[in-house]
């Protein structure tokens, strides 16, 4: 089973954006940060989950078991309905790599439930400034 916790930091909205995602696996922990130039803080969050599963994709097995834990509430009820009215390239685009997986279960967390994810999407962040 593969935990991965994701968050983004915008700066304005739209503006530069700072992705953070969180993999953790048999107490193993992973921290990648990504930035884009431009973007909503809703573009950001599902950037930083679309970033965090093409890692996956791209260093996992897909017959593998995710949890998937978000700050975001948009995220969240966007998978949950498979239904967004204003992300639906970005919801089409995650959908597909989910069906890499065996399973994928996608919880909303409390944002202080989601230090690590936060705090890695603040430094990439920083790193735009």
């Amino acid at each position: 089973m593969i935990k991965i916790y994701t968050d983004a930091a915008t700066k304005g909205n739209p503006g530069p954006t700072g992705l953070g995602f969180l993999i953790v696996q048999n107490q193993v922990a992973i921290q990648k940060t990504e930035t884009l130039k431009l973007a909503t803080n809703h573009e950001g969050e599902f950037a930083a989950a679309i970033a965090s599963f093409s890692y996956l994709k791209e260093h996992y097995g897909a017959n593998e078991t995710v949890l998937f834990y978000t700050d975001s509430r948009l995220l969240s009820d966007a998978i949950g309905k498979n239904y967004t009215k204003h992300y639906k390239s970005q919801l089409a685009d995650l959908s597909k790599l989910f069906e890499h997986f065996n399973l994928v279960i996608t919880r909303w967390i409390p944002e202080k439930e989601n230090n690590g994810a936060h705090n890695l999407a603040n430094q990439a962040l920083k790193r735009l400034d």
